[in-house]
């Protein structure tokens, strides 16, 4: 049947997650940092999303698509309300899942930790702050890491800081994308490889899709890999 369905465009997509929270028949999830309709038998066409979205990414189209069925939306809501009572996770502050509250709790440690030594190579480190064409990016290894990353794992400047040129970011609380600067910094400079450290949240997509487009919209295909670090500390994808 022919009916109104909503549409994403992924290019404008920032990963926020705030259209997932703002679906009340859960027809949205997040996909690699993307928004994503996972049936159109869940989305009811009404666009409850649309005002969530801060870059407008989400349209209402016509077009042919299954009918809205209210008893899947129902099983659907029931089955994603049970796996999280089973994980755990309870969504105890409204909006971006990036900004649920949640209290971490760690068994204090055996030992006291040895004296930690800061590996920071360069000032400044913030990726609207940093100039684009500073000596310290000749020949160099690139650390592209969501500032918070800094706090949920402990040992980032031993494990991914050391003798790397690190710059750090949130793409949901900085204005604009971070690709144009990036796409300067790699274009202008001899960089050897690029390694972003992210946190689990979707917002932190962000942060990977700007690096992806500044790579190629430089035209140095770099060698760069993808660290994802949970908000307990540990690290999920290296």
């Amino acid at each position: 049947m022919k009916r109104k369905i909503i549409s994403i465009d992924e290019e404008k997509c920032n990963g926020c997650g705030l259209c997932v929270t703002a679906c009340h028949e859960g027809a949205l999830v997040m996909e690699n940092g993307k928004a994503k309709l996972i049936s159109d038998s869940y989305c009811d066409g009404l666009g409850d999303c649309l005002p969530a979205c801060p870059t407008n990414a989400i349209t209402i189209e016509e077009r042919e698509a299954e009918a809205y069925d209210e008893e899947l939306v129902k099983k659907n809501i029931a089955m994603r309300a049970a796996a999280q009572n089973q994980t755990g996770q309870h969504n105890t502050h409204g909006g971006c899942p990036g900004s649920r509250a949640m209290a971490i709790r760690k068994a204090p440690a055996k030992e006291p930790a040895a004296s930690a030594v800061s590996e920071l190579m360069q000032w400044p480190c913030q990726i609207k702050l940093v100039p684009v064409n500073a000596p310290y990016f000749d020949n160099c290894d690139l650390l592209i890491a969501a500032d918070c990353t800094a706090f949920a794992y402990a040992n980032i400047h031993r494990d991914f800081m050391k003798n790397r040129i690190t710059l750090i970011g949130c793409p949901k609380l900085d204005e604009g994308d971070y690709s144009e600067k990036l796409t300067a910094i790699i274009a202008n400079n001899n960089i050897n490889s690029v390694k972003v450290v992210r946190m689990e949240v979707p917002c932190c997509g962000g942060i990977v899709n700007a690096v992806k487009t500044a790579l190629i919209n430089s035209g140095k295909m770099l060698p760069w890999s993808i660290v994802t670090i949970s908000t307990n500390g540990e690290v999920l994808q290296s």
